[in-house]
């Protein structure tokens, strides 16, 4: 006995939009659409915390906000780009200020990075070959970059008190190094100790990521290159530096974003307001903004920081992708 089938519904069976077909759509909506739904809790923290602060920033840099206008800040008068040509007229005392905490910046920021990943690297280097006691190492290479930032720095104030700190009772009590204990904390030497400082704590952060990019590295390259005659040198030359490019790219990124913008470790070495050969722009904008009062201003600085750091980062990695794409080629 045969059953026949009707013509409408072989019709609705062969259709590609059976019920079938259109229960599988949603499914995968939802599938796609569920990665964006849990991104969702940190995209709306991510606008709360710093995009809307960002935005009012930007709009307060426009205004002339003095203390006058604190209690309602929008109730201050426009002035235009008035805040960014005080801030940029080198000749002025304000522009000439902002352009010395700038320069003092950069130089305090490329020294800082270039001995933080100088010191991490070499660590990384020594601690891969087995030996007695390397955990150990490890463990106490990675406690400067563990310990909070104001307990670390109060710990350094206190080295560097000029009557009983540790500095002073070294260099020179016992050593013989200076002809009198030095002022650390103000004149030309808080430059040192903000370096000091911003090393001892950061380099534990690339001998981290350095040592982790150097686990990726083949050891047979090391044997082959052995075999071949290379030296502990020429085997860092040719095989170790060439192969952790890649991590040194995004970690000198870091470290550069992260001491450009340090504002913790100043802030508590010298207190609120910093000694001229340490004056960071951090700290700079933080005074023009909440010890003059003059919030407009020190939102016009914040900008001009910004863009300035947009560009470095910008121009970094437009040169290191083409870098890596002419050694791929």
């Amino acid at each position: 006995m045969t059953t026949t089938v009707p013509p409408e519904a072989a019709a609705r069976q062969s259709s590609p939009g059976t019920a079938s077909g259109r229960s599988r759509r949603p499914g995968r909506i939802r599938r796609i659409g569920l990665p964006y739904l849990l991104l969702l809790p940190a995209l709306l923290l991510e606008l709360l915390v710093h995009l809307v602060p960002m935005v009012i920033g930007i709009m307060m840099s426009f205004k002339e906000l003095t203390q006058f206008y604190i209690r309602d800040w929008t109730t201050a008068p426009w002035n235009a780009f008035d805040n960014y040509a005080m801030s940029v007229d080198f000749n002025a005392p304000v522009g000439e200020a902002l352009l010395h905490s700038f320069l003092v910046t950069v130089a305090f920021t490329l020294l800082s990075v270039g001995l933080c990943w100088l010191i991490g690297t070499a660590a990384a280097i020594y601690l891969q070959d087995n030996f007695r006691g390397r955990g150990l190492l490890r463990a106490l290479f990675l406690v400067p970059y563990a310990l909070p930032v104001y307990t670390a720095v109060i710990t350094w104030v206190f080295m560097f008190q000029h009557d009983n700190g540790l500095v002073n009772h070294v260099l020179h009590d016992q050593l013989g190094l200076t002809d009198k204990p030095s002022f650390w904390l103000i004149g030309d030497n808080s430059f040192i100790a903000l370096l000091s400082v911003s090393v001892w704590k950061g380099w534990p952060f690339a001998f981290l990521i350095v040592m982790a990019g150097l686990q990726n590295i083949p050891k047979e390259l090391y044997e082959a290159a052995a075999l071949d005659g290379a030296g502990m040198w020429q085997q860092i030359r040719r095989i170790t530096l060439p192969s952790l490019r890649p991590v040194n790219q995004v970690l000198v990124l870091v470290l550069f974003l992260w001491t450009f913008n340090d504002f913790n470790t100043p802030y508590v070495l010298f207190g609120r307001t910093a000694p001229q050969a340490a004056d960071l722009i951090s700290v700079h904008i933080y005074q023009a903004s909440f010890v003059t009062w003059n919030f407009g201003t020190g939102s016009a600085m914040s900008v001009l920081l910004l863009l300035f750091l947009l560009l470095v980062t910008g121009a970094y990695l437009w040169l290191t992708s083409r870098g890596r794409r002419t050694a791929d080629a």
